[in-house]
């Protein structure tokens, strides 16, 4: 990874529509350059995807948490794919600690907090931390 691909994934992660002529002309090449490169990054997987970054929060989504969840029972696989039905969960890591599972969802209000949390009650223990601000967000 060279200084010039550096210089590209920061960009790309600040803005993923950008032109590949104004790519270029951030880090000094030319656009079939640099166009060239963003394909030889997306070939490694270094580059996965890209990703639309949604206001929850302006589409009435007021509320944020970060969950624990520690499995009861070896009920792995249920919670897996149980986690996997809701559209509120930005994501869920399995993770190694006390605690079997970090996730992040959005709710439009304490009582849709409450449902979801007696829902997960079947699989897992929680322990709910809401979001007040996200300090790096203008990074």
């Amino acid at each position: 990874m060279d200084f010039i691909n550096e210089r590209i994934l920061e960009e790309l992660k600040k803005d993923s529509r950008i032109s590949m002529s104004e790519l270029g002309r951030r880090v000094h090449l030319s656009a079939p350059a640099v166009r060239e490169r963003v394909r030889h990054l997306e070939e490694q997987q270094i580059i996965r995807n890209y990703t639309l970054d949604i206001n929850t929060k302006a589409l009435g989504f007021p509320i944020e948490a970060l969950i624990e969840a520690t499995i009861k029972n070896n009920r792995y696989i249920d919670f897996k794919e149980h986690i996997q039905t809701f559209t509120n969960v930005d994501f869920c890591y399995r993770i190694s600690g006390e605690t079997c599972f970090l996730l992040k969802a959005h709710f439009q209000s304490f009582p849709d907090v409450e449902q979801f949390i007696d829902d997960l009650q079947r699989y897992a223990h929680t322990k709910s931390n809401f979001i007040f601000s996200d300090i790096c967000e203008d990074k």
